[in-house]
């Protein structure tokens, strides 16, 4: 159950996340280099829309996604405050994928797997790009694909459900506007 881990806040603190029983949970791998880097003022707007009714984000920076996610935790955090006005809080810098993954995300994983990044174009341009990259650093199916997927938990502590970056921020927050 996601209650049973722990995570480090990037102020170099541990954050239990017992502490968010009975919230709505969105988990999501960032970078600020990204062509998904845009997404951070779509999920700004969803924690200030919906915070008080009880959704919490867990922002996780990750650098494993063609190096984009440079810099410092302080450096990264700089970043999405001067550049989207972010006021969640961020995490610091982790694996999502491989032996130094955080052991959140083995679990999150082994709830929710890969099962594409649906219809349109960049859907089609991202399963050909990841899918050399996944073999490359010998991932699996159902490991992280790229920067921004979302976990999407209830308030009871299960997955529901996971986007990929390719999904459609609407139904992202439809999903979680449903579980509130």
């Amino acid at each position: 159950m996601i209650y049973d881990y722990t995570i480090t806040t990037g102020k170099g603190e541990e954050l239990n996340l017992s502490d968010y029983k009975g919230k709505v949970i969105m988990v999501v791998n960032t970078a600020t280099g990204c062509g998904f880097t845009p997404q951070y003022a779509p999920i700004e707007q969803m924690y200030k829309d919906y915070h008080d009714k009880g959704l919490e984000i867990l922002d996780i920076p990750c650098n494993q996604f063609g190096k984009q996610a440079p810099g410092t935790d302080e450096e990264i955090h700089e970043f999405c405050t001067l550049h989207f006005n972010t006021t969640f809080p961020q995490m610091k810098k982790a694996d999502v994928n491989g032996e130094n993954e955080l052991p959140l995300y083995t679990w999150l994983k082994s709830q929710k797997g890969f099962e594409g990044f649906g219809k349109g174009p960049k859907a089609m341009m991202m399963s050909g790009f990841t899918a050399a990259n996944t073999k490359k650093n010998g991932w699996g199916r159902d490991d992280i694909q790229w920067n921004f997927t979302k976990f999407i938990i209830d308030r009871e502590g299960n997955v529901v459900a996971r986007f990929e970056p390719t999904a459609d921020m609407a139904e992202v927050e439809a999903c979680v506007k449903a579980l509130l």
